[in-house]
């Protein structure tokens, strides 16, 4: 019986070799309530701010937000599914939270090559989110990116 290797190669998105400065991608999602719920049962971030109406209302931000977290999560959706892709490992990330998301708000999240190291297949991406013309998120990051065979 003979062993077979199963290609993977059709699941990766951009490898190192395909990469440039200057590339962008973004993935766009309108938070609801219901993600809010969900992110704090499986973050277990229950701060009252995300979940008391009441509370939240008596806030600075005059109700509840969403979890900083949640948009930053997005982030990791564009690296993951667009630039560079499936394959990519996330290494590091930054982040300063500029202002606050709400239900109802949609968070744009966008990645663009700054840096690429060949000698360690790693490229670093500045990192915004922002609802409108808001910037509500940003920072950079440090993806490890595999080569080709």
């Amino acid at each position: 019986m003979s062993e077979q290797t199963r290609d993977f190669s059709e699941f990766y998105g951009y490898r190192f070799e395909d990469l440039s400065v200057g590339m962008s991608a973004a993935v766009g999602r309108t938070v609801t309530d219901a993600d809010i719920l969900m992110f704090a049962g499986v973050s277990g971030d229950t701060n009252p701010v995300h979940l008391d109406g009441e509370l939240a209302g008596a806030s600075m931000f005059g109700g509840r937000i969403a979890h900083g977290m949640l948009s930053a999560s997005y982030i990791s959706t564009v690296f993951g599914t667009k630039l560079p892709g499936p394959g990519c490992i996330y290494l590091a990330q930054t982040l300063k939270f500029k202002a606050p998301v709400k239900a109802g708000d949609t968070v744009v999240a966008r990645v663009t090559v700054v840096e690429l190291i060949p000698e360690k297949r790693r490229a670093l991406f500045n990192t915004v989110c922002t609802v409108g013309s808001k910037v509500v998120l940003e920072g950079q990051a440090e993806i490890l990116v595999p080569a080709r065979d």
